[in-house]
């Protein structure tokens, strides 16, 4: 039977108009994908060369399937595991299949909801900390702001005093050095002869490879030290495998320390930065933000406790990270052939979903392109989270994402509680990159 009988996929975008578009789509694939989305259908198709197929899709039967109905089936693609793995080694992030459940297991009770609460406190001061810093009643660009905010937050609940502003400083050069030549890399792999050849690959592995040192040395001294801090690194310290009764080494310890430093700080970066944007541009929903603040701080003075009872400020996260996930787009290979739906797949298949457009997909959304956070309160709620993946699903959902959603409610309630936020921009620019990125966001602040 010949392979256009036996295996079948969505509509297919012919080969030339992607070449066409290639240019375009390398600096922000996200206007193309809507367009093809507008052409052919929730889920297209692209064949490359004689028989290796990519679909992209925004239709939410096809990422529960993927993510997780028969998960077991769909690996992390290349891009993640290859491309990643380079420069952040074999983390959470970076592995698949046994490995990467054996340190599931093993890291998961770290971000258990009562260890995140021991971290609180030290959070809250960080944030308090940062925001003293805020320029007031002067057009800032907002990104870098909570990009320092973030990056602070990670690096002290990791680490608490663990670090000197210098060296803190050369992992977030390095971090965002590395990234944009992975971006590169990713987008244009016919490039990859010429930039191993220019030097560019191993300059890049050898800041990686700095990154490591600055970290490990951190983690030797802890351990040199037998001193037991309240952070995330003395949590991971203290994890055992369920096999051996061993601990991490402190390579495996080096690669997880990366991946939370960039999944926690660019995502929660972004996140912020789109909230408040979405804040100055609708002063009804700040003021319902900052009535829900005082009405919290008047019953009770213990911060976790006040976290628990953010859920309006909690929702108007949820529909900012609708409108834009900070991890906007994820992908999968499927190990061995298989149905989805009237699809017939071979194995290797590329499968890319578009968590943004699947968010604005009005076949899930009603009036998709509008900012309105009651989606997420009472009966919506159940409704809205059915098609919702800020942190992606199943399995291999974001292990942080209590530590985020406590890190973003925070820093919100602390700047809308001691200032108006006016946005500049009536639209906001977008960089589609390993994250989605906010470009040029301007706000003011004014004390209230």
């Amino acid at each position: 039977m010949s392979e256009n009988k036996k295996y079948s996929y969505p509509n297919k975008l012919p080969i030339f108009r992607f070449f066409l578009d290639a240019e375009g789509v390398r600096r922000n694939p996200i206007p193309f994908h809507k367009k093809y989305f507008d052409k052919f259908g929730d889920s297209f198709s692209l064949k490359i060369g004689m028989s290796k197929h990519l679909i992209l899709s925004r239709d939410n039967e096809i990422a529960q399937y993927i993510l997780q109905k028969n998960q077991k089936n769909y690996y992390k693609s290349k891009f993640q595991s290859v491309y990643l793995s380079k420069y952040l080694g074999k983390g959470l992030l970076t592995l698949d299949g046994d490995l990467w459940l054996k340190q599931r297991r093993l890291i998961q009770p770290a971000f258990h909801k009562q260890k995140m609460n021991q971290l609180v406190e030290n959070m809250n001061k960080t944030i308090i900390s940062e925001l003293d810093l805020l320029v007031e009643d002067k057009s800032i660009d907002l990104f870098p702001v909570m990009s320092q905010l973030a990056f602070n937050v990670v690096a002290k609940s990791l680490f608490e005093l663990s670090i000197s502003e210098e060296k803190l400083n050369r992992i977030k050069v390095i971090i965002e050095e590395v990234q944009n030549f992975l971006i590169k890399e990713i987008r244009l792999p016919h490039k990859a002869w010429w930039f191993s050849a220019t030097g560019q690959v191993q300059k890049h592995l050898k800041l990686a490879e700095e990154n490591n040192g600055i970290i490990r040395e951190i983690i030797e001294e802890r351990i040199s030290s037998k001193k037991e801090t309240n952070d995330l690194l003395n949590m991971l310290l203290e994890t055992r495998y369920e096999d051996t009764g061993e601990g991490m080494s402190v390579k495996q310890l080096i690669d997880e320390i990366k991946v939370l430093f960039i999944a926690g700080h660019e995502t929660t970066a972004n996140a912020l930065t789109f909230t408040l944007h979405l804040l100055g541009r609708n002063p009804e929903i700040q003021e319902k933000v900052f009535n829900e603040i005082i009405e919290i701080e008047s019953t009770t003075e213990n911060v976790a406790e006040q976290l628990q009872k953010m859920t309006y400020t909690n929702a108007v996260l949820n529909e900012t990270m609708r409108l834009y996930p900070p991890a906007w787009i994820t992908d999968r290979q499927n190990v061995e052939d298989d149905c989805i739906g009237t699809y017939y797949l071979k194995k290797g298949t590329l499968i890319g979903v578009s968590f943004y457009e699947l968010h604005r997909n009005p076949k899930y959304w009603e009036n998709p392109n509008e900012f309105i956070p009651e989606r997420f309160l009472g009966e919506q709620k159940k409704r809205s989270m059915e098609y919702f993946y800020p942190f992606g699903a199943g399995p291999r959902m974001c292990i942080g994402a209590g530590f985020a959603i406590y890190e973003m409610c925070l820093t919100i309630s602390h700047i809308v509680k001691k200032y108006s936020i006016k946005s500049v921009n009536l639209d906001i620019k977008l960089n589609p990159l390993i994250t989605l990125k906010p470009v040029g966001v301007e706000v003011i602040f004014s004390k209230r």
